[in-house]
């Protein structure tokens, strides 16, 4: 999940994350923020801020080495951001793309692809 734009969208986009986690999924936040608040980088297993990783959002590879943190390939992954052009990033990896817009859209489209 994206920081900006989606976590900050809304409390249900959040307690998405914790439930998702609390259902054994793993969970990364992956932001252009410098920072983000303790309670909300608590929600997820792998945070990875700014450039931490040596590439940024769009780059389809920053998506494969948050999989791979995760124990996971990209396949294996939903990304939910509020920018078309880390969407595309996301499917260019070859994860599923949520284009988040409204959060309780977003929730809804998330917990079917998971299964919550």
């Amino acid at each position: 999940m994206d920081y900006g734009g989606v976590i900050t969208d809304g409390p249900q986009v959040l307690d998405l994350a914790h439930r998702a986690r609390a259902a054994g999924l793993p969970t990364a936040l992956v932001s252009d923020a410098h920072a983000v608040p303790d309670d909300c980088a608590a929600a997820f297993d792998v945070v990875v801020l700014g450039p931490a990783l040596g590439v940024r959002k769009p780059d389809p590879e920053v998506f494969r080495k948050v999989a791979g943190l995760l124990g996971l390939r990209p396949q294996e992954c939903v990304v939910v951001d509020d920018l078309a052009r880390n969407i595309r990033g996301a499917r260019a990896a070859g994860a599923v793309g949520v284009h988040h817009g409204d959060p309780d859209a977003t929730v809804s489209e998330v917990e079917i692809l998971l299964g919550l």
